[in-house]
């Protein structure tokens, strides 16, 4: 095992700069803001050396060592102590004017970096197929995501200028002690083997530890997005307490993990501090030795001696940040690999709106001998050999009890899915011949559960259509026997719904949903259970608002409640994911032994 362990190391370091490079990637459509900012870095990181040079020239110039030879000329002294301290106000005043527009341009690369890169994961995000979101959980993908994206913004802005800036003056540093002096320098470098050690060791479980916290607190994120989505549920079965106890349970772990490794950066922080200041001391009491010795016998002078201790303090500083620098370009890499997962994912080829033909299809629907299995759970078929046919303008009805498949046909109508085995067609020619937002265009859905977003009616009704004029949405509204509610709202069609739409009543969210359908005015309606949630008087309303939205559509209703599909053209029953029985309302209910004469006895006669 042994042997192998380099080879892991270099594939390990060799990811590290790969994934070094594909986040610096990000800033390349902002070279003309990060290159600026990489030479106005480069030039202040220059600047701070000269601060050092600068000093040890107006302290130490005018100290004087017991290895100096001859007496100091005070008025010389006193003007070139003049004449540093304006170079050294200069420099200053220059550093500070150039550091303004480095931060200003490196923030302008970095925030417009990540702005379009959430724009291109979001944009990923909403194409990618539902085989995608069937097989992860949304609150800690998105609480993931969130986390991630702040990361990679962190690094952006704020560490890779500091990370450069420190890697400047180290260098820097390290070539101007050696040119102050040889013996000095080489016997702090010396020292500093066993920092460099000890900072990647701890360094090295820092991250560790820092990554599983992170992991924690995103499944703490997603027990609050589940039980908020749910709070109905929560409260409803007073699970208050049981929800606070699992969310608490979640925060512990990430609390544990959290003081473990603050404990361990305390621990670092403290062991640096001692070890430089403990280096400094060594370099001091060395170099005042040396600072003894005459200087043409290999003494310093106390010039050399001020600038050497500058310097070192400036080394010392960018060598104790650098590690928690490359600690959090290494987190913001791993943060990288997993936006780059998202955006290698296979999306589906949506279309653009001005790409959709404008071609409008009849509405004959045909599925031949489909056979499907959810991908999560490919052992347990779903549909098995299911057959159906809808002529274009027919009603056809979809029955059976729960499991049977009736939603999942909906779910390959609308190609969330593709059947593995069979075939589906719209007006003779198979699905998967058709661009795939051209079809979702020609169908519309009202679900059981309508969910509307958040804004206002007016906003929820026009996504049927988006971009639909004030008197389409009203239109469709008054269709859908919408329109005199929402007047009676003090702020009419502005009338913020509320998340998830909690404002307004079950029947209303249905109605605002139907007129939704309306405006899309789709060849092919999809009913999923629209009216099973409802009392009797919503219900009849809701129902009139259906009789008028599938008027000359092929319309596919999903339904328990069979009173919602006498008028039907067909009925097809499923049972185990195939049709077993297809016909009228009265032939199927005449049919001795028949399912749906068995299902339309128990709720009739109930």
């Amino acid at each position: 095992m042994k042997p192998k362990e380099p080879k892991q190391q270099s594939k390990a370091e060799s990811s590290f700069f790969r994934g070094a490079w594909e986040l610096f990637r990000f800033l390349t459509p902002y070279n003309r803001y990060f290159i600026p900012a990489l030479i106005a870095l480069c030039f202040t990181g220059f600047l701070i050396l000269l601060f050092p040079e600068l000093m040890g020239e107006l302290v130490g110039g005018a100290m004087v060592s017991s290895g100096d030879a001859q007496a100091v000329d005070v008025d010389q002294v006193l003007a070139k102590r003049n004449r540093v301290a304006i170079t050294l106000a200069l420099v200053l005043c220059t550093q500070a004017v150039v550091a303004y527009f480095r931060i200003t341009w490196f923030a302008k690369a970095g925030e417009s970096a990540l702005a379009d890169l959430r724009k291109r994961v979001y944009g990923r995000l909403v194409c990618l197929p539902m085989t995608f979101f069937g097989e992860r959980r949304v609150g800690e993908l998105s609480s993931r995501l969130a986390a991630d994206l702040s990361l990679i913004r962190d690094t952006l802005v704020t560490t890779t200028p500091q990370l450069l800036r420190q890697t400047i003056t180290l260098l820097g540093c390290l070539v101007m002690i050696f040119i102050t002096s040889m013996k000095l320098s080489l016997f702090m470098l010396a020292c500093l083997p066993v920092v460099i050690l000890a900072t990647a060791l701890v360094g090295r479980r820092i991250r560790g530890q820092s990554k599983l916290a992170q992991d924690q607190m995103a499944e703490s994120n997603v027990i609050v997005e589940e039980t908020l989505q749910s709070i109905a549920d929560v409260k409803a079965f007073h699970n208050e307490s049981y929800e606070s106890k699992r969310y608490a349970t979640a925060i512990g772990a990430f609390l544990d993990t959290a003081l473990r490794t603050a404990r361990s950066r305390a621990s670092f922080v403290s062991f640096i501090i001692f070890v430089m200041f403990g280096v400094i001391t060594l370099v001091i009491w060395y170099g005042a030795g040396l600072l003894a010795q005459p200087a043409n016998a290999g003494g310093l002078t106390s010039e050399q001696f001020f600038k050497f201790v500058l310097y070192t303090v400036f080394l010392s500083g960018a060598l104790g940040s650098l590690p928690e620098a490359v600690s959090q370009v290494q987190k913001a890499v791993g943060a990288t690999d997993r936006v780059r997962q998202i955006l290698g994912e296979p999306a589906e080829p949506v279309s653009l709106p001005s790409e959709i033909p404008e071609t409008r299809l009849k509405g004959a629907v045909t599925l031949e001998g489909v056979h499907f299995a959810y991908p999560s759970r490919s052992d347990h078929p779903v549909l098995r050999g299911v057959t159906l046919q809808c002529s274009p303008g027919e009603r056809i009805a979809i029955v059976g009890p729960s499991g049977a498949g009736k939603s999942t046909v909906i779910s390959l109508l609308l190609q969330f899915y593709q059947p593995d085995e069979g075939i589906i067609r719209f007006d003779g020619k198979a699905a998967r011949d058709y661009p795939l937002t051209y079809l979702r265009t020609q169908m519309a859905m009202v679900p059981q559960e309508v969910l509307l977003f958040g804004g206002s009616i007016r906003e929820n009704i026009a996504y049927g259509r988006v971009g639909a004029s004030d008197e389409a949405v009203v239109t469709a509204a008054k269709k859908a026997y919408a329109h005199d509610f929402i007047e009676a709202f003090p702020e009419g069609y502005d009338t913020l719904v509320g998340d998830r739409g909690v404002k307004l009543s079950g029947g209303q969210r249905q109605r605002i949903a139907i007129a939704r359908a309306i405006l899309a005015n789709p060849a092919i309606l999809i009913l999923d259970e629209a009216t099973s949630s409802l009392d009797s008087e919503s219900e009849h309303q809701v129902q009139q608002a259906l009789e008028e939205l599938m008027k000359d559509r092929t319309s596919i209703i999903i339904a328990h409640r069979l009173a919602t599909v006498r008028q039907a053209d067909q009925i097809f029953v499923l049972q185990e994911g195939k049709v077993i029985e297809t016909g009228t309302h009265e032939a199927l209910a005449a049919k001795t032994g028949g399912v749906y004469a068995s299902l339309s006895k128990l709720q009739f006669s109930a």
